[in-house]
């Protein structure tokens, strides 16, 4: 079986793993990614694109990725505000990286809305291969249902552009937690965009004081916004939802009962949020014993993340599959 990762990250070209966290933990996330730790600590950019691009060569399962960065956050007057330091990479990165990696990457760009030239921006970045459009607007603090934006939704459309939109909560990065709430999908599914809702709404901290809720198999204790979103794939045609990120605890613990959600799974786009890093052995998901220590002695980390996907999601679903109605029309 061979997929397309709908969701991967490139890292900011200045990206330096110096903090003394990083110094600390930068050994455990090489190791999930396959890096020696001396190499991503002496030239991370560098290690990091070469190593993830070896990774899906090598990937059994993984064909390519759909690679993007994320755009600076810039005030009302489209002024730059803050670029973070990892996360922030431009389009032109994401294309760069994509040029020399043709095999292995599928371009997408991340242009804030608020960008005076954003319109242009899209038009510039089709011309050079772009495939689709990344939104981290609850990093930009910006609201997607603003009617200011109904232009860039149309250019998208007009383009017959896929854009992914951050629903969940995000700890990677500062953001404000009331734009990425499932709202935020309205007016651009209203102009017809096709829209692909990451993360599937899932890992917000709901209860504070009983806070063994928040990783309980229980779907009582789900988050609303994830039971709103398996209603909207269904009512809306241009809405797919990806599960990228959801290997970890707030978002694993759903997995049994969205693979029991069949209805929507024609909907559902494989997808791993890479370099997220998710732990194997100590998790929210009911895998046996023995089978998270065989996945975790995966060594390729995108069939480690695959391999446990499959516990839920076999070879034969959907959800492996689904990449080709949102990327055929964007030439794949």
């Amino acid at each position: 079986m061979k997929t397309i990762d709908i969701h991967t990250h490139l890292l900011n070209p200045e990206v330096a793993f110096d903090r003394l966290f990083d110094k600390i933990s930068v050994r455990f996330f090489a190791r999930g990614l396959g890096v020696d730790p001396t190499e991503l600590m002496a030239r991370p950019y560098q290690t990091y694109v070469a190593s993830m691009a070896k990774a899906v060569k090598e990937s059994h399962h993984v064909e390519k990725a759909c690679l993007f960065g994320v755009d600076a956050r810039l005030d009302e007057q489209g002024r730059e505000i803050h670029r973070d330091k990892t996360v922030c990479a431009m389009s032109d990165d994401v294309l760069a990286v994509a040029a020399t990696y043709p095999d292995q990457f599928i371009p997408f760009f991340s242009i804030n809305p608020r960008r005076p030239n954003a319109l242009d921006l899209i038009d510039e970045q089709v011309e050079k291969g772009s495939r689709g459009a990344k939104f981290l607007q609850n990093y930009w603090g910006v609201d997607l249902n603003d009617e200011r934006l109904i232009p860039y939704y149309e250019k998208l459309k007009k383009y017959k552009l896929p854009l992914i939109v951050h629903i969940g909560s995000e700890y990677s990065i500062h953001s404000f937690a009331s734009f990425e709430r499932i709202k935020m999908l309205d007016l651009p599914l209203a102009t017809g965009v096709t829209l692909i809702a990451a993360h599937m709404g899932l890992g917000r901290v709901n209860h504070k004081l009983r806070i063994w809720k928040n990783l309980s198999k229980d779907p009582r204790y789900f988050d609303e916004d994830y039971y709103r979103l398996l209603e909207m794939l269904k009512q809306h045609q241009n809405l797919y939802a990806d599960i990228s990120a959801i290997m970890v605890p707030l978002r694993a613990r759903a997995l049994r009962h969205l693979s029991d959600q069949k209805e929507v799974h024609h909907k559902i786009l494989f997808g791993t949020d890479y370099p997220v890093p998710f732990p194997v052995r100590f998790n929210s998901y009911d895998i046996a014993k023995t089978t998270r220590k065989r996945i975790d002695q995966i060594e390729n980390p995108f069939d480690r993340y695959i391999a446990a996907i499959l516990e839920y999601f076999p070879m034969d679903n959907p959800i492996y599959q689904n990449h080709q109605k949102v990327l055929m029309c964007s030439g794949h």
